[in-house]
């Protein structure tokens, strides 16, 4: 799966999700150290994006369809730690046109997130 480039800036990597879904894996490092031990907010931002990017695009398949965001809503829960974060998305509603999807950031525990997004988007087929 090739995500935007966005996500190599931010060093993330795909690994198979407990559901099928790709889960993405952002290090810890520079490249996303906001205050001292912490995860910048918009490092965070562009993870959970990106999940919801790779989890529609996994919905979609083979298929030729050219994806773009309407909106994005990040809701911060808690402070990203120096470790590594996870995120997976949820695609809520995969119209013709229009998709919705959720996604979610956390690190210790999935129960326990640090972020949620809902992000909607515009599908040209």
């Amino acid at each position: 799966m090739s995500l935007p480039p966005y996500a190599r800036l931010l060093g993330l990597r795909v690994e198979p999700g407990d559901t099928g879904v790709p889960r993405l894996v952002m290090p810890f490092g520079s490249a996303v150290t906001g205050r001292p031990g912490f995860v910048h907010g918009g490092a965070i931002g562009g993870l959970v994006e990106m999940a919801a990017v790779a989890a529609l695009r996994h919905a979609l398949g083979d298929e030729d369809v050219r994806i773009k965001p309407i909106n994005l809503t990040v809701d911060y829960m808690r402070g990203g730690r120096d470790r590594d974060t996870l995120a997976e998305g949820i695609v809520v509603r995969l119209g013709t046109r229009i998709a919705n999807v959720e996604a979610f950031a956390w690190q210790e525990a999935r129960d326990r997130p640090i972020a949620a997004a809902r992000i909607n988007f515009l599908l040209s087929r």
